[in-house]
């Protein structure tokens, strides 16, 4: 596990989202609102990306884009994004590697029972930096936490 903290470079990435390829060096000069959830069209990460999605004028008025990155492929992408009217770009990592380069692979617990899966968490990039960082993310509340942090960079 990768052990980030604010102020350290932001791990490289590339990924593939519905609209096309997406890198982090594509946000040169710019915020980037990276998120990892567990699994599309499941209740919290529902809830999470509506959030996010509600307030993306906020966030584009801040300079600020959201990508929400998941081991889920771009057709669950598609069918999530359509299902919801989602405004949030959603990308895929299928075998993990992004996920874990983030420290964001993480074991888990279940009625006892342990088992690795992702852990809901949230990395406000600029300049190539981890400028804040979220582990652990409740979703009540985090966008509108999130997007404050963006307003103040």
């Amino acid at each position: 596990m990768t052990d980030l903290t604010e102020g350290a470079k932001a791990p490289d990435f590339e990924l593939e989202t519905p609209e096309g390829p997406v890198k982090l060096a594509d946000f040169a000069g710019r915020t980037l609102v990276l998120y990892f959830y567990p699994k599309d069209d499941t209740p919290g990460c529902t809830n999470e990306a509506k959030a996010f999605t509600e307030l993306a004028p906020q966030f584009a008025k801040a300079g600020a884009t959201v990508l929400g990155v998941s081991k889920d492929s771009l057709a669950a992408h598609r069918k999530f994004t359509d299902k919801y009217g989602l405004k949030v770009r959603l990308g895929s990592d299928p075998t993990g590697a992004v996920i874990e380069r983030y420290g964001s692979w993480v074991e888990k617990s279940l009625y006892g029972r342990k088992y690795m899966g992702i852990d809901r968490s949230t990395f406000l990039i600029r300049d190539g930096v981890v400028r804040k960082l979220w582990r652990k993310v409740k979703v009540a509340g985090h966008a509108q936490a999130v997007l404050e942090a963006a307003d103040a960079l």
